[in-house]
């Protein structure tokens, strides 16, 4: 996170350390979106949001459960005309509160956030914006210049993150991008396109990361300007490893963040989507204490990933210096 925190670090702590549960919740909140992005594919799995009442349900249980941070993402949470309800509800019972949105429809939105701690924008890419996601990029920053403004306004101590996927797209836009997030006065973080099997190897060919020179100097770059201070989140050492494509760390992603589906199902992490239970059926506990053996079996058997919330996170509990020196988010 963007201030350290010693209170909520150590529940954190007690949480994932001595109690063996996740401290956050990653919660598919609706499951529609306004966006048809080749290089995704949550937006395929559409489905009815869940009623208010059960969300409020949902996060009562989770709070009980020790979980101190609630996530709201898939598909586009800004789809739910409840939604500023709903991060109320989760503030009123302690939680600190962030949500990853598109920004379709942030200008329109914005002023209804004022109880989401944690604000993350997808903006992948300038030149390259539309092309990858298929809307004008000034219609983007049109709603994120006045996020900036509004959140100024409502006092809001946490900058905008932008959120960028490293794609065989965007690779020219990525030092503009970064210039954009120190003149908006905004964090930028980066990632590698995951290439989910679900996508066809004909948009992989397109959209995945092949010329691997340039991905190399690019990812180089990067690393040079979070040197000189530019408000980049990540850490050297993920950026390092998403150089260099080396997945060498000891994934401990899914006793730190619980995946919840929109319609209740738990799932590991956002690579691997087997239901292990119903929470909204059976409660927090009892789903995770029965899939204890069978969620380490699949960390075990894992090939790994490079999700930067997953890795970074993984990284400090592994109580990596470098990574616990420069990793802002949570």
């Amino acid at each position: 996170m963007s201030r350290f925190d010693p209170i909520l670090a150590s529940k954190a702590l007690w949480q994932i350390r001595i109690k063996k549960r996740p401290f956050v919740l990653s919660h598919g909140v609706n499951a529609n979106c306004n966006m048809r992005c080749k290089f995704c594919e949550y937006w395929k799995e559409t489905g009815k949001e869940p009623p208010r009442d059960e969300v409020f349900r949902l996060l009562d249980n989770a709070k009980k459960f020790g979980i101190g941070v609630y996530n709201a993402w898939t598909t586009e949470p800004l789809l739910r005309k409840d939604l500023p309800l709903i991060m109320a509800h989760a503030k009123e019972l302690g939680m600190v509160t962030s949500m990853v949105t598109n920004g379709k429809l942030l200008y329109e939105r914005v002023e209804e956030l004022e109880d989401v701690d944690y604000l993350s924008v997808s903006v992948d890419g300038t030149k390259s914006y539309k092309e990858i996601r298929r809307m004008d990029f000034e219609t983007l920053l049109k709603g994120l210049r006045k996020a900036i403004e509004v959140r100024k306004l409502q006092k809001q101590e946490n900058p905008i993150l932008m959120n960028c996927v490293l794609t065989g797209k965007n690779l020219d836009d990525i030092e503009t991008l970064i210039l954009l997030a120190e003149k908006l006065d905004v964090k930028v973080s980066f990632e590698p396109v995951h290439e989910f099997p679900g996508i066809s190897q004909e948009i992989w060919s397109e959209i995945g990361i092949r010329d691997k020179e340039k991905f190399h100097i690019t990812v180089n770059r990067i690393i040079e300007l979070k040197e000189q201070g530019y408000p980049i989140i990540n850490s050297k050492t993920y950026l390092g490893m998403v150089r260099d494509g080396k997945m060498d760390y000891k994934c401990r992603a899914s006793g730190i963040i619980i995946n919840i589906t929109h319609d209740g199902n738990a799932e590991t992490c956002r690579v691997h989507q087997e239901p292990l239970g119903n929470v909204m059926k059976d409660g927090f506990e009892k789903v995770w204490k029965d899939s204890t053996q069978r969620r380490e079996e699949i960390v075990n058997n894992c090939k790994g990933c490079l999700f930067f919330g997953y890795t970074e996170n993984s990284l400090m509990q592994s109580f990596n210096p470098e990574v616990l020196m420069h990793y802002e988010w949570m």
